[in-house]
């Protein structure tokens, strides 16, 4: 296919194959600089994003296994479960608040600061939560450790989007996922264990090791992503100007490991000279600043809470608020009902019950890795113009099978059936969230790449606003209706929610297409580039 520079396309429209040679178009278009994060070896990019994926395991371990001692803490402190409710709404309202601070912070003066902060913040909630005495310890430390984590999901987007290709981030973010689950679910099991045996102090003291771990890692060997151009006119290169031993415009996927097929090779003699290789000073700088400045702090918060009016921005961040929504009600009154007869578990059993989700998490996520393969396919049929559409697919399995599980953990639990049937649902909700949840994440990813952390500032307020609210309402919600009902109207609800991807499917480029105008005015405000990428 010739393509030419004719009409701009939609946001997230690009031309992904070229059907004539058979091969991969590198969509972002990389540059000649051999430090821009695109073009980094395999080795330089899997150790940071290894370091990523540990932080991302070690926040949402500490964000989700205070659940596990819900029952030591009423009985050691006397603290009610209705506080305890609180607090996890607390934690949640503090991951909505630091998103909005830290997400410009990452923009104006690098990831790796904001990475080394987050990681700091958490080290010391970590501290508070094992010296908690009362119900202020137990909020106080839950908002803490809120604000401190709440960076987690918006930078690594950044990242994967500063680091990886169009057609393999699915794959990044799948491991990425693996890491976030296994904190929310896996975690908790070891928790629940160390609780037994250690006393429920000891979940947090050695949460609070690993933590340290992590931030030393990040301080000694994470670089900076963010990437500013060194030159006013930087040449560019398309798939017809790659050297055989630059990165590869055909790529034979079949033969490859995900990294091998992300990665750029030894880069041109010319280019090298043309860029100067960074010293170990840039490289590991503390603030990487954008030249001639950026915005005003307020506006860059303005400008990241406004996104939401893109309907692709409103759709992921009402997708993810669901599965949060659900999963706070299923984890908190898991926490709470089955304490109680006739299941009476200790936390050993309410650890234990995080591994039916987790396996659930692991076949959604292999599922969901096969996005990359469905989207190469439709995109061939296309006549290789990829729309981020084609990534919703998937999505639909997802809508189906997460309400059906919010109505089967909760049935079952209400009417005390035995325990594997809920775990059954709790299988199914692991599944049916990664699905969407990996889903949705990357469609987002694709369709506003260039200010992808910025999105991810109002799809985490939206999400974990609702969540709190949700949580805070669950007891006089339960009170009023009865368990029973309750989890009937979340199943409703769910469904409500989750069959928005049908309309997305169906008019997702046409509101792409209606707002682009928009979307390119507001990356001009930011001093961003705005893709430009046609075809004929």
């Amino acid at each position: 296919m010739d393509y030419q520079v004719q009409e701009l396309l939609p946001p997230g429209t690009v031309a992904l194959e070229d059907l004539q040679r058979n091969e991969i178009i590198l969509q972002p278009t990389p540059s000649d600089d051999p430090e821009q994060p695109l073009n980094w070896s395999v080795g330089r990019k899997t150790v940071n994003y290894v370091i990523v994926c540990f932080y991302a395991l070690i926040t949402f371990t500490l964000l989700d296994i205070g659940t596990v001692v819900w029952g030591p803490l009423n009985v050691e402190l006397g603290i009610s479960y209705n506080d305890m409710n609180n607090s996890f709404a607390a934690n949640v309202a503090g991951l909505a608040i630091g998103c909005i601070i830290m997400v410009p912070l990452a923009v104006k003066f690098g990831r790796r600061p904001v990475y080394i902060a987050s990681t700091a913040i958490q080290l010391a909630a970590c501290i508070w939560s094992a010296r908690t005495y009362t119900t202020g310890d137990l909020i106080g430390s839950n908002v803490v450790s809120g604000v401190g984590g709440a960076i987690s999901e918006s930078i690594v987007q950044m990242t994967i989007a500063d680091l990886f290709f169009v057609h393999q981030r699915a794959r990044m973010n799948s491991a990425y996922l693996v890491m976030v689950y296994t904190g929310t679910f896996l975690a908790p099991v070891a928790a629940g264990f160390c609780a037994k045996a250690q006393g429920w102090r000891w979940i947090w003291w050695w949460t609070l090791i690993f933590i340290a771990i992590s931030l030393l890692i990040t301080i000694v060997a994470y670089e900076e992503t963010k990437y500013t151009s060194r030159t006013d006119s930087t040449r560019t290169r398309s798939h017809d100007s790659c050297d055989q031993r630059d990165l590869p415009a055909k790529i034979d996927e079949s033969s490859k490991t995900p990294f091998e097929s992300t990665t750029a090779q030894t880069l041109d003699t010319s280019f090298s000279a043309a860029y100067p290789k960074r010293s170990w000073r840039q490289r590991y700088a503390l603030v990487t600043r954008t030249p001639g400045g950026s915005r005003p702090f307020l506006h860059l918060v303005w400008d990241t809470i406004t996104l939401v009016r893109f309907p692709a921005v409103a759709y992921t961040a009402l997708m993810w608020g669901a599965t949060l929504m659900w999963f706070s009600v299923v984890l908190t009154t898991m926490s709470t009902y089955f304490t109680l007869p006739p299941y009476n578990f200790s936390p050993i059993g309410i650890g234990l019950m995080n591994l039916p989700p987790f396996i659930g998490t692991l076949l959604g996520l292999v599922v969901s890795s096969f996005n990359d393969w469905i989207i190469l396919k439709l995109s061939k049929r296309n006549r290789g113009i990829f729309e981020p559409e084609m990534r919703l697919w998937l999505a639909l399995l997802g809508a189906i099978i997460t309400p059906a599980e919010v109505l089967l953990f909760g049935l079952s639990m209400t009417n005390g059936m035995p325990w594997i049937i809920p775990c059954i649902g709790n299988a199914m909700f692991g599944f049916g969230s990664a699905v969407n949840g990996g889903a949705s994440l990357t469609y987002l990813q694709d369709c506003y790449a260039e200010v992808i952390g910025d999105a991810l500032v109002s799809v985490t307020f939206v999400r974990n606003g609702l969540a709190a609210v949700v949580v805070f309402a669950l007891t006089p919600w339960i009170n009023s209706l009865g368990l029973y009902n309750t989890f009937v109207c979340a199943s409703v609800l769910a469904w409500a929610v989750y069959l928005l991807t049908l309309p997305m499917l169906i008019w997702g480029r046409k509101w792409r297409v209606l707002t682009a105008a928009s979307y390119r005015q507001h990356l001009a405000r930011s001093g961003k580039h705005a893709p430009g990428t046609t075809a004929s």
